[in-house]
């Protein structure tokens, strides 16, 4: 029996996001026992090469939109990507989770076979809507929220396994 788009979408990305925020209160909560200011947390890498922190949450929070949008052929909010502090990380995971919970599942009906065409670097890829979720909206949602746990980790932040899988019932 297949499972439904929208199943495999806006819940998984609402829970993702849910952790998103999980990881704002522990780190806040660190630069506070610490004593140093939270922006050098929003700011942390794992890499000079990749993205900081806060570049974790903004993708995370594109993929979760944009997915949305893509499938449906509409458009997706659109953010500044200039989140310093982690009340605006806050803000932007809250506007996400706003926008989502306007999505009915029927609109997600039918878009599995909807097209969706991706042109990173000008090359065009062409996917299936359920190829599309599967192959790369979700693993590139975990890839940006598991980066963000391990740039947390590697500052010491006390966050595990059990704060991104979330409450499992």
């Amino acid at each position: 029996m297949p499972i439904s788009m929208y199943r495999s979408t806006v819940p998984v990305f609402q829970r993702g996001l849910g952790t998103l925020k999980t990881y704002l209160d522990k780190a806040e909560a660190f630069a506070i026992e610490k004593g140093i200011d939270s922006a050098e947390l929003v700011a942390a890498r794992l890499s000079s090469d990749m993205l900081p922190f806060s570049g974790q949450y903004q993708r995370a929070t594109d993929t979760a939109k944009l997915a949305i949008a893509r499938l449906t052929a509409s458009e997706a909010p659109k953010f500044e990507d200039n989140e310093m502090t982690i009340a605006e990380l806050r803000a932007r995971v809250a506007k996400t989770e706003a926008y989502l919970a306007t999505i009915a599942p029927a609109v997600l009906e039918g878009t599995e076979t909807q097209e969706v065409i991706l042109s990173p670097g000008g090359n065009k890829i062409a996917f299936r809507g359920d190829e599309y979720v599967m192959n790369f909206a979700l693993p590139n949602f975990f890839f940006h929220l598991v980066t963000a746990h391990a740039i947390l980790r590697n500052r010491g932040v006390p966050v595990g396994k059990m704060d991104y899988l979330g409450r499992l019932a």
